[in-house]
């Protein structure tokens, strides 16, 4: 059923439309405001190659008269001097040759749920009062699925909106404790290293390393926290560079030496790019919690349409076999990489450290978005 969609496809719903009911073109429409957007068209060439279009009402009025207490009109000649025609011809106004030119019926099928117009279908035939009463019961029918369907759209976008902004202010929140952890920990060394430094220089200096650590992680951390707070940063910049500021972070707080290898180049689609930056991050917080590792290695290769990005730690590992669902974070982290596309794989065995594997393929349709 068109309701159990959570991803709204507009085309689909026309498709649906026409298996039950045989019309020359048909459009369906988003009430914003005072217009309707165009989600979705079917029909001639002009009329498809005409998308995105609007039709702005100009009226409470005309709101009121389009929607017909929510009630579907029809109109026998979309060209005579009924009264219904010449309000139709009047709101399509610039449109109105692009909707009308070679039809003669239209029927017009409000979508409507709990009382509240989200939108409409629009119908059009060649012939003469084409559209019966029954086409009328049939369109409704999938209209009301439609309206299901797109309220369905509205909350599991608002959702997953939400559910983003969640983790923005959780990553936000652990980098600035993070950044606070460091330079409270690099203002105790500053405050000693004076006093320390007389007794035994030896010890001075090694402390004086310390400060130098500390300080580089909470200005690599502070870095990441700004993107956080502006997520346009994560696309902006280059994922190389994102790995280096994890790694330079994590290094600073833990001590581990972290080495982050490129190879190649390329520009990766945004989600895609965000996705790798926060599997890394992720990967890299297990790291810091569970693995007691002493050396991190990452790796990032580009291909041609293809990237790659390695983990390896030397830490005491796992067997993933026995490992719970949802320790690790593993399940979120694939859950991830499928969200994307990606492909993730993870090795490991008790005393011999982990390797986590993302791979992204570019699809064939974002191969011929490109062109």
């Amino acid at each position: 059923m068109l309701a159990s969609a959570l991803e709204l496809k507009p085309g689909l719903i026309l498709d649906q439309l026409r298996v039950i009911i045989d019309y020359t073109h048909a459009g369906l429409f988003k009430l914003e405001d005072s217009t309707l957007a165009a989600l979705a068209v079917r029909g001639p060439q002009p009329l498809e190659g005409a998308m995105p279009f609007q039709i702005r009402l100009q009226s409470p009025e005309a709101l009121t008269m389009l929607f017909n207490g929510q009630r579907s009109t029809r109109i026998a000649d979309v060209h005579s001097a009924d009264p219904t025609a010449r309000f139709l011809r009047s709101i399509l106004d610039d449109q109105a040759t692009l909707l009308l030119e070679g039809m003669r019926s239209w029927m017009w099928v409000p979508l409507a749920i709990k009382g509240r117009v989200i939108g409409a279908i629009g119908v059009a035939h060649t012939e003469r009062n084409y559209f019966t009463a029954h086409h009328a019961d049939l369109a409704l029918t999938v209209a009301n699925q439609a309206a299901i369907t797109m309220v369905n759209a509205e909350l599991y976008e608002h959702a997953h909106t939400l559910a983003a902004l969640q983790e923005r202010q959780r990553l936000a929140q652990n980098l600035h404790d993070a950044v606070n952890q460091s330079l409270f920990s690099a203002g105790l060394i500053a405050e000693v290293l004076p006093r320390l430094w007389e007794r035994n220089p030896d010890e001075g200096r090694r402390s004086l390393e310390d400060l130098r650590r500390l300080t580089r992680g909470a200005q690599a951390d502070m870095r990441l926290l700004l993107a956080e707070l502006r997520p346009s940063t994560l696309t902006d910049i280059e994922l190389s560079d994102l790995l280096r500021l994890l790694g330079k972070a994590l290094a600073g707080r833990t001590n581990i030496p972290i080495s982050v290898i490129v190879t190649g180049e390329g520009k990766l689609p945004a989600d895609v790019q965000v996705a790798l930056y926060r599997l890394c991050q992720e990967g890299l917080n297990n790291i810091a919690k569970h693995s007691g590792a002493s050396q991190v290695d990452i790796q990032l290769q580009y291909e041609t349409g293809a990237v790659e990005l390695r983990i390896r730690d030397d830490g005491r590992g796992f067997d993933p076999e026995q490992t719970p669902p949802g320790h690790y974070g593993l399940s979120m982290m694939r859950e991830r990489a499928t969200g994307v596309g990606a492909t993730l794989s993870i090795t490991s065995q008790p005393g011999h450290g982990t390797e986590i594997v993302i791979r992204w393929v570019e699809t064939q349709d974002q191969k011929d978005g490109k062109r």
